[in-house]
């Protein structure tokens, strides 16, 4: 019997906890950069598409952009094609496009929607391409030996400009985007753009009130492994500098902190290997990773 008033009292704390957060972000727009485990894990993608219902349900807007690169190189096996790189990115020839294509604006993308539409929301996926959303050049990668020789990697892309309206226009109308990062050039062709920066893009331009990027790590740890739960600016650049912060934290980091000093009001890094870390981090007072704040 004690355990049953025990679970009933932890219940009706946590929803009391969530109302004033609720109530702060009523009617603001929360990007969610989807990837890691998250993706993979059966139960860990039903706790997802349950949290962006419900955050959508209590009023919240939620945007949700997703990577793939395991499923990219899954398909890319299956049609015995060999990944090539340089520098750690992937040479993107017209044929491995044609298959991140169909692999991130196709399967990947329609498997999110349905998820979230079977959790009882409305969600609608799009690419850089539908209305004009993503404008993109082509990626000049500099030599790290020499910055004056340029490899090229094909069609990877930079992001040119975002035009938001066609986002705008499904969030006021109860839809939950959900975004592929695929941008288009002025040249026609389509360019693989890297997720995280086009999930910071999307928040800066929506002025989004947080930017929440899932990842298959705590958050930002010291150099002793411990979780560092806040973080500002300043901070940040210290823990690049001593290089507490390096390899594939990097890109994600550094993108964090540019949505953070272009307006978002914060970033948050949670491990998306937490069931519910949506819910716990943005309306719980415990949290599940690393805020970033711009100071």
């Amino acid at each position: 019997m004690s355990n049953e008033i025990l679970s009933s009292a932890t219940k009706s704390k946590v929803l009391s906890e969530a109302l004033p957060y609720i109530r702060r972000f009523h009617g603001k727009t929360v990007v969610v950069k989807y990837g890691g485990n998250a993706m993979t894990d059966v139960e860990l993608q039903k706790s997802f598409a349950h949290d962006v219902v419900l955050l959508k349900l209590v009023g919240i807007n939620p945007i949700v952009v997703h990577g793939g690169g395991p499923q990219i190189d899954e398909a890319l096996k299956r049609i015995g094609k060999q990944g090539t790189f340089v520098q750690g990115m992937r040479i993107t020839d017209a044929e491995t496009m044609e298959v991140v294509e169909w692999v991130l604006g196709g399967q990947v993308q329609q498997d999110i929607v349905m998820m979230i539409n079977e959790h009882g929301g409305k969600a609608v996926g799009l690419t850089g391409k539908d209305g004009g959303l993503i404008r993109a050049r082509k990626m000049k990668l500099a030599d790290q030996n020499d910055p004056n020789t340029f490899h090229d990697i094909g069609f990877v892309g930079e992001i040119a400009s975002i035009d938001p309206s066609i986002v705008k226009a499904l969030q006021d109308d109860a839809f939950i985007p959900v975004i592929s990062p695929i941008g288009y050039g002025e040249d026609g062709m389509a360019y693989n753009i890297n997720a995280d920066l086009v999930a910071g893009k999307i928040a800066e331009v929506l002025k989004a009130e947080k930017l929440v990027m899932m990842t298959n790590t705590p958050g930002v740890l010291d150099k002793e492994g411990k979780l560092l739960t806040g973080l500002t600016a300043k901070r940040i650049d210290e823990l690049f500098a001593d290089g507490t912060i390096s390899g594939g934290m990097l890109p994600k980091i550094a993108g964090a902190l540019e949505a953070a000093k272009s307006g978002v009001n914060s970033v948050h890094i949670v491990d998306g290997r937490v069931p519910h870390c949506l819910l716990l981090e943005l309306l719980t007072d415990q949290g599940v990773g690393t805020m970033i704040r711009s100071h």
